[in-house]
């Protein structure tokens, strides 16, 4: 009888978090398409504690904001801490469901998580081919562009204003504020990019700019640029 009681309190928790309409974001990641999982519960967004948090959580997710595949269920705030309330945990997905709130998850252990379990995803439309990386907001860092052999920082000497403001256009950051040389946000750590990248300025993303056919600058990661923008 005890068993019986207890089993009916868990399904009615488990109702209470499923049974209300429930919205799903991503927060603090390059894309609505990446990012830190936040949830719309009783009127307030609040992060999801990574607690069982997988792969198949993270496809729901993605399907659920027609984000394409999941291609990574990150743990440990990796996008950072989210702040206010903890709206779920134990979040147990099939892989089938058309959103998260439609997954089981268990209330009961919210309380023993904090902000730097939040979990995160990263969804197969997310993957660019520009970012900044190791600036003080997501909108200011070094510039790397993706190629074949994978991210490469880019010489400073061959980069203007004109490309900063493709830069920060396609990356959702608004206008540039200031393009910074001499490696400011640190060197990078893969190949330079070998082609000197000729931006007119009103381009939508960095890969419709002309490229010259070679490098004309002797550049090392010393001489890698950064971009801060307003975003």
């Amino acid at each position: 009888m005890e068993n019986c009681l207890m089993l009916m309190i868990l399904c009615y928790m488990v109702k209470l978090i499923t049974s209300d309409s429930v919205s799903v974001r991503l927060v603090n990641g390059n894309n609505p398409c990446a990012g830190r999982v936040e949830v719309l519960h009783d009127g307030q967004w609040g992060t999801v504690c990574h607690r069982d948090w997988d792969i198949t959580d993270a496809a729901v997710v993605c399907r659920e904001l027609d984000c394409g595949t999941a291609v990574k269920a990150t743990l440990n705030a990796h996008f950072g801490q989210g702040s206010g309330s903890i709206s779920m945990s134990n979040v147990y997905c099939s892989g089938s469901e058309t959103a998260l709130k439609d997954c089981r998850s268990d209330s009961r252990y919210v309380q023993y998580c904090k902000h730097d379990h939040d979990a995160g995803v990263v969804c197969s439309d997310s993957e660019q081919r520009l970012r900044l990386v190791d600036g003080f907001h997501l909108c200011s860092g070094r510039v790397e562009m993706l190629r074949t052999e994978g991210w490469g920082s880019v010489c400073a000497a061959a980069f203007d204003q004109q490309d900063a403001e493709v830069v920060c256009r396609e990356l959702d950051c608004g206008a540039p504020v200031q393009v910074l040389g001499a490696a400011a946000f640190g060197k990078g750590d893969a190949q330079m990019w070998t082609q000197e990248i000729q931006c007119r300025g009103n381009e939508s993303q960095i890969d419709i700019c002309q490229r010259s056919s070679s490098q004309k600058h002797s550049c090392s990661h010393d001489n890698d640029v950064g971009v801060i923008c307003s975003g």
